[in-house]
C-alpha cells in the first residue's frame, strides 16, 4: 500500500541530541557541534517576547502573521505580499514541491547539498538531477545550467552550501540567470548572515532583479531560534499565492511569531552572533590546519574537515569523549566530518578530544 515513490526515500536523520548521548554513555558534559545551531542561545529579547505572549497560547496564532510579515517587509524593503512563512525553511521546500512539481518533472541541485531538495521532490514523483561540486567544493553553476531540460521546474542553489560552507560568485550567477528565466531558482540562504565574502550573492537583491528567484532565509541559525522553527521566503506574488494553496493553516505558532519579530529587531544580538562565529570559525580553521588537517574554507557556521580516517568511526570515538559532530559519510565524504562552530570552550574541548582520539 506504500506509495512507490517512498521506496527510495529515507527519513531525515538529525544529529544526536545532547540528553540522549548523556543517557547512553553516562556522560556529565556533552558538547554538540553537529547541527549548526547557534551556541550563544536565543536572544534575551525573544525570550521576553515569548513570556509576554505565553498567556495567549489558548488562541490560534494569526494565520497570516501580519506583524511578522510587516517587520520582514520593512527589514528587506519588499512588500508583505512577497513574503511566505514556514515551519522552518524546510517546510517551504516541501511547499514549493507540492505547488510546482508534477510527476515526471525534475529539479536540479548540487551534489552534495541539503538532502531535503531531493526528498521533497521525490515525494511528488519528480526526478532529481544532482550535479557534482567542483574540485574546490563549490557549486558548479555552469554544469547545473547545462543540465536544464524541458522537464526542469526548480533549480536549487544552497549558498553557503551545506555541508561544504562554500559560496557561489554573484557575477557568475548573474550571467547564468538569463538561461534560467523560465524556471524557479531557489537560493537557500540559511547561513546568509555569516557570509563575509563580498562576492557572494544576496538572494533578496537577486529577487528584486529576477522575478523567478526565491530567497529562503531562517531564524534558526544566526538568530538563535532553531527550536521555534521559523523560516521565510521572499518571492514573486504568484509564487506566494501558489504556496498558500498547499500551506497548512497556522503553520507558524504564536510564540514563534513574536520571538522572530524580537530577534529581527535585535541588531545587537545579531552582530554579536556574527562576530562570535567569525572569530571562532577562524580559530578552528587555523588550529586544525596547524594539526595537519585539510579544512574547506567556509562562509557558514560550520566547516568540512578531512580526518583521513573512517568518519563514522571518528564520530563514534569523539562521541565517547562527549563531543557530537556530524559524519560527512552521508554526503559522500567517507573521511570527512562536518563541524559546527561552538563556544570557545566547546571548540577547545573538540580539539583536545580529536588529538586524544587521533593520537597526535
Amino acid at each position: 500500500m506504500l506509495r512507490k515513490c517512498l521506496e527510495d526515500i529515507a527519513p531525515y536523520s538529525p544529529g544526536k541530541p545532547i540528553d540522549e548521548v548523556k543517557r547512553e554513555l553516562g556522560l556529565e558534559e556533552v558538547y554538540k557541534l553537529a547541527s549548526n545551531e547557534n551556541p550563544l542561545g536565543p536572544p534575551e529579547s525573544a525570550v521576553e517576547a515569548m513570556k509576554l505572549a505565553a498567556g495567549k497560547v489558548s488562541l490560534y496564532p494569526d494565520a497570516d502573521a501580519f506583524e511578522l510579515k510587516s517587520a520582514l517587509a520593512k527589514f528587506h524593503d519588499v512588500k508583505r505580499s512577497q513574503i511566505i512563512l514556514g515551519d522552518g525553511s524546510n517546510e517551504l521546500l516541501k511547499l514549493l514541491s507540492l505547488a510546482f512539481l508534477n510527476p515526471g518533472d525534475e529539479i536540479i541541485m548540487p551534489k552534495p547539498s541539503f538532502g531535503e531538495y531531493s526528498r521533497t521532490a521525490k515525494l511528488c514523483d519528480a526526478s532529481v538531477k544532482a550535479i557534482p561540486l567542483t574540485e574546490d567544493y563549490v557549486i558548479d553553476l555552469p554544469a547545473m545550467v547545462a543540465a536544464i531540460s524541458s522537464k526542469t521546474k526548480i533549480v536549487y542553489i544552497c549558498n553557503p552550501n551545506n555541508p561544504t560552507g562554500t559560496v557561489v560568485d554573484k557575477q557568475l550567477l548573474k550571467q547564468m540567470m538569463h538561461r534560467m528565466k523560465d524556471i524557479i531558482v531557489v537560493l537557500d540562504e540559511a547561513y546568509f548572515e555569516f557570509v563575509q565574502d563580498e562576492n557572494s550573492p544576496d538572494g533578496v537583491a537577486f529577487f528584486k532583479e529576477f522575478p523567478n528567484v526565491v530567497s529562503l532565509r531562517t531564524f534558526s541559525k544566526a538568530y538563535g531560534l532553531a527550536g521555534l522553527r521559523v523560516g521565510y521566503g521572499i518571492c514573486h506574488e504568484e509564487i506566494v499565492a501558489a504556496i498558500n494553496k498547499v500551506r497548512e493553516p497556522f503553520n507558524v505558532n504564536s510564540l514563534a511569531q513574536v520571538a522572530a519579530i524580537a530577534a529581527l529587531n535585535d541588531g545587537e544580538y545579531l552582530e554579536k552572533s556574527i562576530r562570535h562565529n567569525a572569530v571562532e570559525r577562524d580559530f578552528l580553521y587555523n588550529e586544525l590546519k596547524k594539526r595537519g588537517f585539510q579544512v574547506v574554507p567556509a562562509e557558514a557556521n560550520f566547516m568540512l574537515v578531512d580526518v583521513v580516517r573512517d568518519s563514522v568511526e571518528v564520530f563514534q570515538g569523539l562521541l565517547k569523549k562527549g563531543i557530537i559532530v556530524r559524519s560527512a559519510d552521508i554526503f559522500g565524504y567517507p573521511t570527512k566530518i562536518r563541524l559546527s562552530v561552538g563556544l570557545h570552550k566547546e571548540n577547545e574541548a573538540f580539539l583536545k578530544a580529536l588529538e586524544e582520539y587521533m593520537g597526535i
